[in-house]
């Protein structure tokens, strides 16, 4: 075969991701084509290539030994570009911006009201965003840090602790003026409550169970609760539905302050032990003066919000 009869990258994208998932429908959803499509491009690239890629049957698809070799080199040869398109990107940019990767949750509550402060504190450094969920790779998407909740022990990583979470029960201020404020956490019995239901391998989120056990409560039915996806979910359910959420404090700081939620008791569940919010960057860039920067902004913010009145 001519090397100019290689395929070109967005059908070794397409052959790849067909490879990884061995279905051709979700290989057609990730990359934004249709799976007629799909099987298209794959059948181009065995005709370029002169081999067959897939053996194909009613009810599923695998690689043939070929085809295996093939995926191998092609998720290689992605993952290569990628990452030095990652580089080029970094070096395009210069070293006055710091690339940051962060939940829009975090970014939204926590980060962006602050940014200011950031700023005037650092004139010479701009900072660039990333807000996503994902776990972010810092060399093929270019970023230079990340804020992420969990261990802070991601391989190849240096992370610092930020602040531990504290989950705390708020209400509106509109459930609290159509009725007598709650005296003991018992009378939150007669509220729908909401949580964040999520779990993960050793740990889970703080939710009504585990707030009334630390409350003295250990007869709760807990079969009324009402668990959401996120915590966003629960500020809006509290705010809009007159329910009772479990928050985390540190996330809804801004809202207490201005008054569109209030905490109920002082009575918080902490996060699972090693669990909390950490920024991580690669070990390689540790003295790297920007985030070296970054990082001292970043704990005594952190610092200041464990001083201040009602947290």
């Amino acid at each position: 075969m001519h090397p100019k009869l290689l395929p070109g990258t967005r059908a070794l994208r397409t052959f790849e991701a067909a490879g990884r998932h061995l279905n051709f429908t979700r290989a057609a959803e990730e990359v934004g084509l249709t799976p007629a499509a799909v099987s298209h491009q794959i059948k181009e690239i065995e005709d370029q290539l002169g081999v067959v890629l897939f053996t194909r049957t009613s009810r599923s698809i695998r690689l043939t030994p070929a085809g295996a070799v093939w995926f191998e080199a092609t998720a290689d040869a992605l993952d290569t570009l990628r990452r030095a398109a990652g580089r080029a990107r970094r070096m395009a940019r210069g070293a006055a911006t710091l690339r940051l990767s962060t939940s829009a949750r975090f970014a939204t509550n926590w980060l962006l009201p602050r940014l200011p402060q950031f700023r005037a504190a650092n004139p010479g450094l701009e900072l660039g965003f990333d807000i996503s969920d994902a776990l972010r790779d810092f060399d093929a998407d270019d970023i230079d840090v990340a804020i992420r909740f969990g261990t802070g022990r991601d391989a190849g990583t240096r992370s610092q602790r930020l602040f531990d979470t504290l989950i705390v029960p708020v209400c509106s201020p509109k459930l609290l003026a159509s009725g007598p404020r709650p005296a003991t956490p018992r009378d939150l019995l007669q509220h729908t409550l909401c949580y964040v239901d999520w779990k993960t391998e050793g740990m889970v989120w703080p939710n009504w169970p585990m707030w009334m056990a630390a409350a003295g409560i250990e007869d709760f039915d807990d079969s009324r609760c009402i668990g959401f996806a996120d915590s966003s979910d629960v500020v809006r359910a509290v705010t809009e539905s007159g329910m009772v959420g479990l928050a985390d404090l540190d996330m809804i700081a801004a809202d207490l302050a201005q008054g569109r939620l209030v905490r109920l008791f002082d009575i918080g569940v902490p996060m699972t032990a090693g669990y909390a919010y950490h920024l991580v960057y690669p070990e390689g860039s540790a003295q790297d003066p920007r985030i070296q920067a970054f990082q001292g902004w970043l704990l005594g913010q952190a610092a200041q919000a464990r001083e201040a009145p009602g947290t």
